[in-house]
Parts: C-alpha cells; structure tokens; sequence
C-alpha cells in the first residue's frame, strides 16, 4: 500500500508540486539521519554514548532516548529507516500542516513516537527476564525505527479516514495492526531482518512504536490545529 499516495488521493489534487513529494520537514529530517550517520562513520565514533540502554532508564538518564534515535550501525540501517521515513512521514506531516507549528507537531511527534518504542521495548524485554530468570535484562537499542513506525501508524490512521484521523476499529487500522505483530513477530523468531545485518532487531520496539502513532495522531493533529 502508498499511504502517501491515498491519503494524496483523498484530499485531492496539489499545484506547483516539488520534484521530490515530500513536506520539507520529512526531507530535512532525513538528511540529518544520514548526515549524523555519514559524521559518525567518518569520524569512527563509537555507538554507545548514542544508543539507549537499561542502565540509562534505571538512572534515569533520559536523553539517550532521544539520542539513540539518530544514531545507526549501518548505512542499510539508516537507509531502511530513511525510506520508511519518507513513504509514511509524508502524510503525517500533510495532515500537521507545512507552517512552523506543524512541522513541530511533527517533529515533536516522530520523537515521542521513539521515545515510547524505546521505553515500552525496555518496560517488555525486562518484564519476560524477570520472569524467566528474575534478573534485571540488559538491552541497548539505537535507530529511528520505533519512530518510524509510530509514523506508519499515524499514516494508517488517516488512511482509515481518508486525510482525516480514521476510527481504531476501522477495517484498515484492525487489518494493518494485525499484520504489522505478525511481521515483526515473525522477524523476531526468525532473526532476519533486512538491512541489519547480524545485529539483533528490536522488534518490540516496533510494534511499541507503531501502537504509539495511531493512538496519539489525533492528540498531535489538535496541537497542531486540525479538527481530527
């Protein structure tokens, strides 16, 4: 499915469209993931003061929740991440408004998303140590795809209303929830993922993500002065 494309079709035709059909604050943030990642490789900096960790959230360190969001281990990493930013951000940031305020809402949007992923994939890998265990787990997790996917989740949304925030019960919505468990599920017991290589996917943080941007697309669309 082109979220893009439907929710374009839904809110009608455009003039004077850009070669590129993508709101500025989509393009500007993925160059800066693949700038950040470009300076990184570069310079040879290590991941870890960027990434997120178990430590970080038991000390309550909170801003490599942000941090870890641009911080990749590969250029298949950053790229996988950077389409994915592309296809589903671009209706988001549509349906926020291309002015100051919206693309703040988006940013702001795209960032909370990545902040959940993160922390709800530490609040579950945590819970199933202690129960297996009953030790404290040890993660660590870098990329923007728990962010990314919240944005395909706010992308379903308005495809389920057609550039409006659709209902949760929608056939849409229920259909491509569904699919999205099965498929990180299922990379999840797999171990495959493409573009990451031998390094293990967060696949919680995923559907963490994703759940974040459906449910919070209508709160993020008010702030940014849309009526739903």
């Amino acid at each position: 499915m082109d979220v893009s494309e439907a929710v374009d079709a839904a809110e009608g035709p455009r003039s004077g469209e850009r070669p590129i059909n993508a709101p500025s604050v989509v393009v500007g943030l993925i160059l800066v993931m693949i700038g950040l990642h470009a300076l990184r490789a570069w310079s040879g900096t290590s991941l870890a003061p960027f990434a997120a960790t178990a430590q970080d959230l038991r000390q309550g360190e909170w801003a490599q929740l942000v941090t870890y969001q641009f911080a990749h281990g590969s250029w298949a990493h950053v790229m996988m991440n950077a389409a994915f930013v592309l296809a589903f951000g671009a209706p988001v940031a549509r349906y926020f408004g291309e002015d100051a305020r919206g693309m703040a809402v988006f940013l702001t949007y795209f960032l909370a998303c990545g902040v959940l992923a993160a922390v709800g994939y530490g609040e579950l890998v945590g819970a199933l140590a202690r129960l297996s265990n009953g030790q404290p787990a040890n993660w660590a997790i870098v990329g923007a795809s728990g962010a990314a996917s919240g944005l395909m989740g706010g992308a379903i949304r308005l495809v389920e209303g057609q550039g409006r925030v659709g209902r949760l019960a929608g056939r849409t919505v229920v259909g491509a929830s569904a699919g999205w468990i099965v498929i990180n599920v299922l990379l999840g017991a797999s171990g495959f993922t493409p573009g990451a290589g031998t390094a293990a996917v967060a696949w919680q943080a995923h559907i963490v993500g994703y759940f974040a941007g459906l449910l919070l697309i209508g709160a993020f669309g008010r702030l940014a002065g849309r009526a739903s």
